[in-house]
Formats: structure tokens, C-alpha cells, sequence
């Protein structure tokens, strides 16, 4: 009789073997546009929603902090080699950075990263992921990428006390240059925020802002090259 947990011996043997024939892991975001994609995604979108956050002091070389963490939690593995962990019950990591912050993520399952960072681990579908002015999370089923609140209200109460005086021309450049790819929660707020502006200037007698002032698509984006000068609708 096998013991219990001689299937999961056996799949990390098979992973171990099956990592050396694996491509370099690509782990270093090269726009943060690429990171939220990635991360929303591609990672939060596949069930990887634990997660811990980190930041890389100054001094130690990222790309060693890199492939520490890559062999430490034998995240660099196949899609085969994923496929055959899951099958058995253990966690699949996934792990992301960009500068010196970086996220680790883990699906459901059995896997030493969950008691080794138990003090640390958050869930992505009630606890977002704050990241450069962004709220990354998964709701209803969905990956989940918004304004970060406190950042939102900023946006808001700077453009509300241009909105009399400036011109449409000059708010709409304003507007027009935040730096947010317009998922649609994102394009939600940023219309909540015109609607404000617009309130604002008709009692001040002027001319709204035109909703032309806004980028509604996403820029295609390879997360790990450079960012593209293209668009793709969502």
C-alpha cells in the first residue's frame, strides 16, 4: 500500500526532472500596464489568489531575489508539470516584480508556501492588490482592476477644483493623460469623475468637457517586453 502522500513525493520528483527542460521564467514586468494585465489576468484570472507583496530593499540585486524565491518555491515548472501537481492536490506559484515590488501567488492546495508565509498571505478575491495607484482584485468571478480609492478621491477633488477655471480644452488634457489603462471598472470612475467636472462648469457657466477626451481601449501590452504603441478593444 502507498503512503498517503507518495503520489505528491513522486509528482515533485517528476516536476524537479521536468524543470530543467522548462524555458527561463519570465518574472521581471517590463511596463506596469504589463504588470496589472499580468497579474489581473492571467494569474488572478486563473485561480491564483493568494498572494503575498513585497518589496526588494535597496542594495540587493533584484534578479538574485528573483531566483532565490523561483527555486525556493519551484516556481519555474511547465505547464504539464502544473497540471500534474494540481491532479494531485498541491498549489501551483506563480511569482511577478516590477522595480523592487513584487507579488507571489499560489492556487488552492498543498504547498510549504502557505505556512512559510501564513503571517503574510492575503486573498486576492477580499483583500486587493494596491500597486501604483491601482486596486487589483477578483469579484463575481471575474479579475477585477480599479482606481485605488484614495488615489480616486485625489484625482476627483484636484480635477473638480480646476473644473472652473480652466479651460475645456486644457481639462480635457487632464483627464485625457491619467495614467490608467481603461479596464472597465477604471472607465466607470473616470466618467463619474467627468460627470463631476461637468456639474462643476455648467454651474459656472461653461462649456463641458467632451467624453472624447478619454482613451476607452487598452494597449496591447506583452508584460515582459516592451509596451506596444497599439490598441486592443475590451
Amino acid at each position: 500500500m502507498r503512503a498517503p502522500h507518495a503520489g505528491m513525493r513522486e509528482c515533485v520528483d517528476q516536476d524537479m526532472r521536468q524543470s530543467r527542460l522548462v524555458v527561463m521564467y519570465r518574472c521581471e514586468a517590463t511596463s506596469v500596464e504589463g504588470f496589472v494585465h499580468q497579474l489581473a489576468v492571467s494569474y488572478l484570472g486563473n485561480g491564483y489568489w493568494f498572494y503575498v507583496t513585497g518589496e526588494i530593499p535597496e542594495g540587493k540585486d533584484p534578479w538574485k531575489v528573483d531566483e532565490k524565491l523561483l527555486a525556493r518555491y519551484e516556481i519555474d515548472l511547465s505547464k504539464w508539470a502544473r497540471a500534474r501537481r494540481k491532479r494531485v492536490g498541491m498549489a501551483n506559484l506563480q511569482y511577478i516584480r516590477f522595480g523592487r515590488f513584487f507579488v507571489l501567488l499560489a492556487t488552492h492546495g498543498v504547498h510549504p508556501f502557505f505556512e512559510e508565509e501564513a503571517s503574510s498571505i492575503r486573498d486576492a478575491r477580499k483583500t486587493p492588490i494596491r500597486f501604483r495607484g491601482y486596486s487589483i482584485s477578483y469579484r463575481n468571478g471575474h479579475p477585477h482592476v480599479r482606481i485605488e480609492q484614495e488615489q480616486y478621491k485625489q484625482i476627483k477633488a484636484y480635477l473638480l477644483e480646476l473644473a472652473p477655471h480652466r479651460s475645456a480644452e486644457a481639462l480635457g488634457r487632464e483627464l485625457g493623460t491619467l495614467p490608467f489603462e481603461p479596464y472597465a471598472p477604471v472607465r466607470r470612475q473616470l466618467l463619474a469623475v467627468l460627470r463631476a467636472v461637468n456639474r462643476e462648469r455648467k454651474r459656472a457657466g461653461f462649456e463641458p468637457v467632451p467624453k472624447s477626451c478619454f482613451r476607452f481601449v487598452r494597449r496591447v501590452c506583452r508584460p515582459f517586453e516592451k509596451l506596444l504603441d497599439l490598441q486592443e478593444e475590451i
